[in-house]
């Protein structure tokens, strides 16, 4: 008998079979928001993680659809009894490019609401109607209001390259939602996602008991399949497949609790069998690359950041924090939570996993470089090199990499003397072939640039950026800090690799390689 799977993003621990049909049952989760007493919930998830689906099963379980939750468990741990009317509004679907498009889209959801339930609005402001809808509702059906609102912040976001414009939508969005605070004794349950995390103040005015439960433990694992699900639920699709492949490209997704897969990438892996960047290629992040950029980020340091509360919890328009808009969007997660002082709270961030990692690091040197063609041939000739063991070869690729780079591009972003960039080209070139990097690894004499492991061998690179003739020093000094000696016995071959920057040139002009006996 063929089976058939619908893994909607509704979860328990273990596998339930009903028919023909496996599921990843997520409605526990449903059943634990009511019972802590309703109230209002945000959840801030990245995109294609399964937001919509959840929402969408909270809207057919208070609408009492009981038939669609058969074999799941809240079959027999819900009041079927009940049933509420429920507002549901979204803004996933389309680009917003104004506030008049915004506006036209909150008409166009009132009309489906009046049509759904055969009600008529005849207040002319879209807040006023908001207000009008919740108060109908409760009077036709002698219940509270559920209000359940998806992406609330897209709008924001599709003209994040266009501040003023967002701003103006962030106003306009504010003033709608302003209207939960009012109406809060006709709701029973209210519930927003969305990928930011805007403060309180920017665009939840008043809303004083928004309870956030986007990094909150027991709520870690809310949409995403666990390692667990995934082997269990799609274990007759897992022949021949390489588990522990799979969990270093697609799992490690972190909230404080245990980590997980997107679900966008499981189905399309388990479709293909083949390791591709499936989430990532859903998304450009153009914007983000060019604002890393433009602050002179440390790139490598993405592969372990650590962060305040206050950079972790907020977004704002007028001061985005590259740190924010990469945690909130999914190309960073949390590694580990810490107190310094017993009470401070420091987030150390890092690569959910080799997806991210690989397909990040590629599109930042496809920023840099206008000959795609050439970017590409370096990589393989790079991997070539790695292969065989033959690590003077590096600095031709590299010289042409450099070289490719239009001067105009270091006039616009005065990169020329700053060492972190050309660090960051290593890095990247490394990184966007999936190899294992340290960077700024801490030893007993200083911190090491950057470090790559491949096959038993080890590559310790030093960067110094000099005026415009080699001086030799970032050689001298891996030697003299003795680096080297942290990688003793974990390496079979060990390789210094001094490289000098000149500004003026804004290339290399001295790479020396040793070999440590």
């Amino acid at each position: 008998m063929s089976k058939k799977r619908l893994p909607i993003g509704i979860q328990s621990f273990e596998k339930i079979r009903t028919g023909d049909f496996y599921y990843v049952d997520k409605t526990p989760f449903v059943k634990k928001l009511v019972d802590e007493g309703g109230g209002y919930f945000f959840l801030s998830r990245p995109r294609r993680f399964g937001k919509s689906l959840f929402l969408d099963t909270l809207r057919q379980a208070f609408l009492g659809k009981r038939e669609l939750f058969k074999g799941l468990y809240l079959e027999n741990n819900w009041d079927w009894s009940e049933k509420y009317p429920v507002v549901y509004i979204s803004f996933g679907a389309g680009v917003h490019r104004s506030v008049e498009e915004l506006q036209n889209t909150f008409r166009e959801i009132f009309l489906e609401h009046e049509k759904f339930y055969q009600v008529k609005l005849s207040y002319p402001s879209i807040k006023g109607r908001f207000k009008e809808l919740i108060e109908i509702l409760v009077e036709k059906y002698n219940q509270k209001v559920v209000v359940l609102i998806d992406e609330y912040d897209k709008p924001i976001l599709d003209n994040i390259n266009r501040p003023e414009v967002a701003v103006e939508i962030r106003e306009e969005l504010k003033n709608f939602y302003s209207v939960l605070k009012d109406a809060d004794p006709y709701l029973k349950f209210c519930f927003l996602t969305g990928v930011t995390k805007f403060s309180k103040v920017s665009i939840f005015s008043g809303l004083n008991n928004l309870k956030d439960i986007t990094i909150h433990p027991d709520y870690a694992t809310i949409c995403g399949y666990t390692q667990e699900e995934f082997e269990i639920v799609f274990s007759d699709r897992l022949e021949g497949v390489d588990l522990e492949e799979v969990r270093l490209w697609y799992n490690g997704y972190s909230w404080l609790g245990e980590p997980v897969y997107n679900p966008f990438d499981i189905l399309l892996f388990l479709d293909t069998k083949e390791f591709r960047p499936y989430w990532f290629e859903t998304g450009t992040p153009t914007f983000l690359i060019k604002l890393l950029t433009e602050r002179k980020f440390f790139i490598p340091e993405l592969e372990h950041l650590e962060v305040g509360e206050e950079l972790i919890e907020s977004f704002e328009i007028e001061s985005i924090k590259p740190e924010t808009i990469l945690f909130q969007t999914g190309y960073l997660t949390i590694e580990k939570l810490e107190y310094v002082l017993g009470k401070k709270r420091i987030y150390k961030l890092r690569y959910p996993n080799l997806e991210v990692k690989s397909a990040f690091s590629e599109h930042l040197l496809n920023y840099f470089v206008e000959d795609i063609r050439a970017k590409v041939q370096n990589e393989i000739r790079l991997a070539r090199i790695l292969e065989s063991g033959k690590i003077e070869d590096l600095i031709d690729i590299f010289h042409a990499f450099f070289a490719s780079i239009p001067h105009d591009w270091y006039r616009k972003t005065e990169l020329s003397g700053y060492e972190g960039f050309y660090a960051s080209i290593f890095y990247c070139y490394f990184a966007a072939l999936g190899l294992e990097v340290r960077v700024e690894d801490a030893t007993n004499q200083g911190r090491l640039d950057m470090a790559v492991l491949f096959e038993g061998r080890c590559y310790l690179f030093e960067f110094k950026v000099v005026e415009s003739e080699a001086e030799g020093k970032a050689l001298l000094q891996l030697k003299e800090k003795r680096y080297f000696e942290k990688y003793q016995g974990r390496c079979e071959k060990i390789f210094l690799i001094g490289v000098e920057f000149s500004k003026r040139e804004r290339n290399i002009v001295f790479f020396e390689v040793e070999e440590i006996l």
